[in-house]
């Protein structure tokens, strides 16, 4: 029986990237793994993998029976809706541990990193298998997404070792200069409904039993929401009525001033002044130097709710 390798909900460069280069590792070393998808691939995901000639892998939404490799995440809201009836056979991440718990032992590659594909590429060298040209380019622009192109607070050495390594293999001279062409994708937000580009990288969380959705849009300059902002500040209020969500927060994010607009719905927006000690006006806060919501947005909003 195959397993299937597959990332979180609406999904990422490093969770599309992360399944199919370790559902490689996994066929290479005798374990047969078919990687999947939970959602649409992101316009960037799309670049990174027409650059590197590869197809998205197949949509799955249903694991009931089956055995699952969970890559970039361990909370339940953004894993598939049946995983409770699947068998959890491993675990990649770089997150928090959150709340998916196994019948059965896994096996477990989670590290403080800034991405998945730097364990992935931790398990290659241990495994000693070597990377195909097209899945280093994969896996080299999935750290430079996740680490912001090494600005981001959760990019460590490990990072920087792995993307140098991983972008001569794919014989990439400049990647700095491709990580920069894939944020100008990124970037592209023109004609995009604004349901869209909220959901385009949206994470929901449950805080001390509250639901809490966070999006977040990276760009190269903030400027490109001028004309759109009042539409997003209007889409996630309704999102959060339609979830029964306690807030949903939107962070613009400018990876070139090195900051975040956050905008905010919110039952109660003090806990969002109480988690960063700002006080939201007109449910805008500019948080300086944030451009990490695993590191520096999720961790404080969580103890404001404790």
């Amino acid at each position: 029986m195959a397993m299937y390798v597959v990332g979180h909900k609406i999904p990422d460069s490093d969770s599309i990237c992360g399944a199919i280069a370790l559902a490689y590792l996994k066929n290479q070393i005798g374990e047969a793994a078919i990687p999947t998808r939970l959602g649409d691939v992101s316009p960037e995901t799309q670049f990174i993998l027409e650059r590197f000639g590869f197809e998205a892998p197949e949509l799955k939404l249903s694991y009931a029976g089956e055995e699952v490799y969970i890559v970039d995440h361990t909370e339940k809201t953004q894993a598939p809706d049946d995983i409770d009836e699947a068998t959890v056979v491993g675990v990649v991440d770089h997150h928090k541990l959150g709340d998916l718990t196994t019948s059965t032992p896994l096996e477990c590659w989670i590290r403080p990193v800034g991405c998945s594909n730097t364990i992935i590429k931790m398990m290659y060298d241990f495994y000693g298998v070597e990377i195909p040209q097209g899945i280093a380019g994969l896996m080299m622009c999935a750290i430079l997404s996740d680490t912001v192109i090494f600005k981001s607070p959760t990019c460590t050495t490990a990072d920087i070792k792995c993307v140098e390594a991983l972008a001569e293999i794919a014989g990439i001279e400049d990647f700095k200069a491709l990580g920069m062409e894939m944020f100008k994708v990124k970037s592209a937000v023109e004609g995009t409904p604004a349901r869209d580009l909220v959901m385009r990288d949206f994470k929901d969380f449950n805080m001390n039993g509250n639901l809490v959705g966070i999006g977040q849009l990276e760009v190269i300059d903030l400027s490109v929401f001028d004309d759109i902002k009042a539409d997003l500040e209007a889409d996630i209020a309704k999102l959060k009525e339609e979830g029964g969500r306690h807030s949903v927060l939107l962070l613009l994010t400018d990876i070139m001033q090195e900051g975040s607009q956050m905008l905010i719905a919110s039952d109660d927006e003090s806990i969002v002044a109480k988690a960063y000690q700002i006080t939201p006006e007109n449910s805008r806060v500019w948080l300086d130097g944030v451009l990490s919501r695993k590191k520096q947005v999720v961790p404080p909003l969580q103890d404001a709710f404790a």
